[in-house]
């Protein structure tokens, strides 16, 4: 009888479904920023990076922040998928995936006034017109509202409405390239500080349109975004929407925003609610969220209760203990990991074993799996061994007896 048969599962390793599609355990690898790609398009890393995350026995294997066109990207290392050419190379990753049990999932997203920098260890550093003698030349960022962009080279854009459009069509195009590349669920970025977290928070959009001011104004981006992506995706497939449930110290956006957010995601049919924070920072009282352990878990709580849709818990969580009380508690329905996955990619196969779930190498590749069942039965046979048949027996390899 494998893990996922038996019928005292804990929670963590109970399949869930999606619509359609079944996950065969509640852990999800979250979306990591690699800063490995060509031209948007991924590599030989991404498949090492995502492979060892599919085979260590996660449900879910998220690929990272993927911009739905070029000037959506932080840096010109990040990924995308803005070009035809590019699906071929995702298909690649996708098939890889799936061959070793979990669902590929994309998140799409635009870096909004986060663009135009360099990696994540350089600090995003704002790119210059010195970097373009290196062939890193900056671009034109675009934000919600340009007066309160921190400055750049070459001066930000406050986006008009066909610019608003224009990127909505960028999001509903990049999901067809999704359908395309063989994933099953995808994500739309909407935390962190990036585009659409910019016309959410107040700290970030000072507009005086119909994407500005009232909260309904303001979630009116992230709502038409979501409402195109959906439309385009298969109907039998979940769409996930992450957010920052509370912007960083000093911002405007609050668990309440989040809430009404969700509400109305879930309104155009949005299934999951991937729940984070920060990303977004101002003057108000507002202070840093404490980086505790499972330090959001209690936000994707009272959003999978207020809201009623499904949530994900994520951040600080690195033991199985952590994310079944999580599960059991009512606070998610999924179980999303990032920095704990790059430490110990098989977390899921121990995690398994740490709840004494039957069989925790079944969600190891069957090589991988046969060995370690052998070496667990020989350590039972060990142990029940006579003790002193164990001695005699290394007296006889140890003692220099060289007679043949």
């Amino acid at each position: 009888m494998t893990a996922q048969s038996l019928p005292n599962t804990p929670l963590l390793f109970t399949p869930t479904k999606l619509r359609e599609l079944t996950i065969r355990n509640r852990i999800m690898a979250s979306p990591m920023c690699q800063y490995h790609s060509d031209d948007g398009g991924p590599n030989d890393w991404h498949m090492m990076h995502l492979g060892r995350l599919a085979i260590g026995g996660c449900g879910i294997v998220f690929g990272e922040e993927t911009a739905v066109e070029p000037d959506g990207r932080k840096t010109h290392s990040c990924a995308g998928l803005y070009h035809q050419s590019h699906i071929a190379a995702y298909r690649r990753l996708t098939d890889m995936i799936k061959q070793h049990g979990a669902v590929p999932a994309i998140q799409l997203g635009h870096s909004g006034r986060k663009g135009s920098c360099h990696g994540a260890i350089e600090d995003w550093r704002p790119l210059t017109v010195e970097d373009a003698k290196s062939g890193l030349p900056p671009w034109q960022i675009m934000t919600p509202s340009a007066a309160i962009s921190p400055p750049r080279p070459i001066p930000p854009k406050e986006m008009d409405h066909d610019d608003i459009k224009r990127v909505i069509e960028a999001f509903r195009t990049a999901t067809k390239r999704s359908i395309d590349a063989g994933y099953d669920i995808v994500e739309i970025h909407g935390a962190h500080g990036y585009l659409i977290h910019q016309f959410l928070s107040s700290s970030a959009n000072q507009r005086d349109d119909a994407y500005g001011g009232s909260l309904e104004n303001r979630m009116r981006f992230a709502v038409e975004v979501s409402a195109a992506v959906r439309e385009e995706w298969p109907q039998d497939k979940p769409v996930f929407f992450r957010l920052s449930a509370v912007d960083g110290k000093g911002g405007s956006w609050r668990l309440p925003d989040s809430i009404a957010l969700a509400k109305a995601l879930r309104a155009v049919d949005i299934d999951v609610v991937d729940v984070s924070s920060g990303g977004v920072t101002g003057s108000s009282d507002m202070p840093m969220v404490p980086r505790i352990p499972a330090y959001q878990a209690s936000f994707s709580g009272r959003i999978r209760q207020e809201a009623s849709i499904k949530t994900i818990a994520v951040g600080g969580i690195t033991t199985a203990k952590q994310a079944e009380d999580i599960l059991q508690a009512g606070d998610a329905d999924i179980i999303a990991m990032a920095r704990e996955l790059l430490w110990n990619a098989d977390w899921p196969a121990h995690a398994a074993e740490a709840l004494g779930v039957d069989d925790p190498f079944s969600y190891l590749p069957t090589g991988y799996a046969h060995r370690l069942r052998l070496r667990e039965a020989q350590k039972t046979m060990d142990i029940n061994q006579d003790q002193n048949l164990i001695a005699k027996s290394l007296r006889y390899f140890l003692d220099d007896n060289t007679s043949s």
